[in-house]
């Protein structure tokens, strides 16, 4: 992966970060980083702003624009969004509830034989991570004291999730089919709501 590439990505996963960041995850140093990270601004990929600190300099974080967001956009989405509209159009909401439920239960059966063995909710949190990575969300997790954070910082289906809110709930009901009732699936944070990456929180329920 060339560097300008990999430094896209580590905005992704991150949000926005320095060139000292960049330098250090790179393995290069501070002066190289800030030159890709122009080269990037100049190709309208990437923006920045200056973040007053106690002393010294501003500190400049970098971060993805429109453009730069686009580069892990779902290549099809504009056929998709063809496709939503067409089935809309023939069959009415209820046939693109349909549509929606039918992926629902696809993606849970293709996701529930990973789980049929997993013993607590740690195991099962992480293959679900696993597998939303393997599908392209840019997945991660996180611990906290009461429990787990699953991050996506991509979403493949963006564009049809804004079109079809439905096919969000859908995702929701699928983790909380795979972790079990006893516990409870939290949406946190909602790219198609405007927020840099989804954010789902699992703890047992009170």
């Amino acid at each position: 992966m060339k560097a300008t590439d990999h430094i896209i990505d580590i905005i992704k996963r991150e949000g926005a970060v320095t060139a000292k960041r960049i330098a250090e995850r790179l393995g290069i140093t501070t002066m190289g980083a800030r030159q890709h990270l122009q080269s990037l601004e100049e190709d309208g990929l990437l923006r920045f702003e200056d973040v007053k600190v106690k002393v010294g300099r501003p500190n400049r974080h970098w971060s993805l624009t429109a453009q730069g967001h686009a580069r892990f956009s779902d290549r099809h989405s504009d056929l998709t969004i063809q496709f939503i509209d067409a089935i809309e159009n023939v069959f009415g909401s209820e046939g693109l509830e349909k549509v929606s439920k039918e992926r629902e239960f696809n993606t849970l059966t293709a996701y529930q034989p990973h789980f049929d063995q997993l013993p607590d909710l740690q195991s099962k949190v992480q293959k679900l991570t696993e597998l939303r990575e393997k599908d392209g969300y840019m997945a991660e997790l996180e611990q906290t004291d009461d429990g787990f954070v699953l991050i996506e910082n991509h979403c493949p289906i963006c564009k049809a999730a804004s079109r079809c809110e439905a096919l969000c709930q859908s995702e929701l009901n699928v983790f909380q089919a795979l972790v079990g009732n006893e516990i409870n699936v939290e949406r946190d944070e909602h790219i198609v709501k405007g927020a840099r990456r989804c954010v789902y929180k699992f703890h047992a329920k009170q």
